[in-house]
């Protein structure tokens, strides 16, 4: 028996080369997402499009992350709170040392202060009660002196008693101060000395020295004694005058510096004496 014939059909010379054309997608697709917070939640909703050749509807997927909770949110704020309130505590201790430390340099100041016008005022005290002490000295020096000098019988003098009262008066003023004007008791000028020692034993001079040198009687000074006024510069124009108390010496009121002394007659010559005992 024989076979049936099969019928051949001629092939394209490409038939057996691949081709290149891409293969179709059978379908098509987009994507939407969209996102919201819902109960703490969020969540992301992606809506997809495909296309086939079946079907076209949409395809809806919900994703969910977390998020922060409600007591994460609060532990955050009250960290923030905390930090705040260490921050205000820090300045008000800051604050509170700048104070204390002006405060310290104001009272250190303060106590500088007061001791300085404790010193001051201990210092002064202390000058008061030596005057104090040196015019009671004086004011003794003076009693005894008088004392002396009303008890003596014989002085180099012609007039004992009432040269050694004005020659102890004299004696008993040095150490005062020299101040021009001043009249006493603890401050004198020359003319003002020299008035009143001879005030002791009653005889009323001049003020002036220019006066007192035209007073008494005019006496050489080569012949000068004991309780003499000499003077320095013209009669009738002097500008100082002293007592000589014997030895080549003489007291008066110098100067400023000097304040009442008893000097040497040779290193001051005087000008002329006048004699008013």
């Amino acid at each position: 028996m024989k076979e049936p014939l099969v019928p051949v059909v001629p092939m394209s010379h490409t038939a057996h080369i691949r081709s290149h054309r891409k293969p179709r997608r059978s379908a098509t697709s987009s994507i939407a997402v969209r996102a919201g917070v819902a109960g703490g939640v969020l969540s992301l909703a992606a809506a997809g499009a495909s296309a086939s050749a079946s079907a076209a509807e949409p395809v809806t997927q919900t994703i969910e992350l977390p998020t922060l909770t409600a007591d994460l949110s609060a532990q955050v704020a009250q960290s923030a709170a905390a930090t705040q309130q260490a921050a205000a505590n820090y300045e008000l201790r800051a604050e509170r040392d700048a104070a204390a430390a002006k405060a310290a340099t104001e009272a250190k100041k303060d106590l500088a202060e007061a001791k300085k016008k404790a010193e001051v005022k201990k210092k002064a005290a202390e000058a008061a009660r030596k005057a104090a002490a040196e015019r009671a000295n004086r004011s003794t020096e003076r009693a005894t002196l008088s004392a002396s000098a009303s008890a003596s019988t014989s002085v180099s003098a012609p007039a004992s008693g009432s040269v050694a009262t004005v020659i102890a008066f004299l004696k008993a003023q040095v150490g005062d101060a020299y101040v021009m004007g001043a009249t006493g008791p603890n401050a004198w000028d020359c003319s003002s000395l020299v008035q009143a020692a001879y005030k002791q034993v009653g005889v009323d001079l001049p003020r002036v020295s220019q006066d007192q040198s035209m007073a008494g009687t005019d006496v050489p000074l080569s012949s000068v004694q004991v309780g003499d006024i000499l003077y320095w510069g013209g009669k009738g124009s002097a500008y100082h005058v002293g007592v000589y108390i014997g030895n080549g010496q003489y007291l008066d009121a110098a100067n400023s510096s000097k304040g009442v002394v008893i000097q040497d007659l040779s290193g001051y010559p005087a000008s002329g004496a006048v004699r008013v005992l």
